[in-house]
């Protein structure tokens, strides 16, 4: 009886030493994954050695390159997340809603209302300049707007059917949980407007001075002939 209550001992540790080290994989490849997604939401300006310009959405392999991240943090944190439901706030933190759009596209005002009517919070980034298109290009294959990324997953185009299959994998609710104070955040643009070079102003041309006409020799009587020492 010793003998088997040994063992059991022994079998219950090494079940509860097994659980521990699957929860602790587990807990590894979440932060992972949440690491993973957060990158994919970055969008960083890349300026190589040659001084090219170029936007992609992982840093440079290169250290002799220099990478800045554009202003895009509302897409992980949208505003008013603070005041979110615990569950909603949980799913905003690992699948970030990002909306691409651009001015006078009916599929883009048709996708922002079916964020906005079921409650999805969500940053949007315009698409207006030839630099913005660049961007969303490294980010998108395609072309197509509305572009959305929930996490790191990328959805191209609009159909409510498609979009709202992602959004119930994501785990966001199918009816608005938003509190009444929470406001949409306000649409910036993919990425910030290039600094206009300062240009002097003409300066007004300067009056010419008149000539110095030189004063005639003064005759010396007792020296008529002008010599000079």
């Amino acid at each position: 009886m010793r003998h088997t209550h040994f063992w059991a001992s022994q079998s219950s540790a090494a079940t509860k030493q097994q659980a521990t080290r699957s929860l602790l994989a587990l807990a590894c490849g979440c932060v992972l994954l949440t690491s993973a997604q957060a990158q994919a939401q970055a969008v960083f300006r890349i300026v190589g050695p040659d001084g090219r310009v170029t936007f992609s959405d992982k840093p440079p392999a290169s250290s002799a390159a220099k990478a800045t991240p554009l202003d895009n943090s509302t897409a992980a944190n949208p505003s008013g997340s603070a005041a979110l439901p615990f569950e909603l706030r949980q799913v905003v933190a690992k699948y970030p809603v990002t909306l691409y759009t651009s001015s006078n596209c009916a599929p883009c005002d048709s996708g922002r209302s079916l964020l906005i009517t079921r409650g999805v919070p969500f940053a949007e980034k315009t698409i207006s300049t030839a630099q913005d298109a660049e961007a969303l290009q490294n980010l998108s294959s395609a072309p197509s707007l509305p572009f959305l990324t929930i996490g790191a997953q990328h959805v191209s185009g609009y159909a409510s059917s498609e979009w709202t299959q992602y959004l119930n994998a994501a785990g966001y609710p199918e009816r608005s949980r938003l509190p009444a104070s929470y406001r949409v955040p306000v649409a910036t643009p993919l990425t910030s407007a290039p600094t206009p070079l300062s240009v002097e102003a003409p300066q007004a041309p300067q009056p010419k001075s008149a000539p110095v006409i030189a004063a005639p020799p003064r005759v010396n009587p007792n020296n008529p002939a002008g010599i000079q020492f």
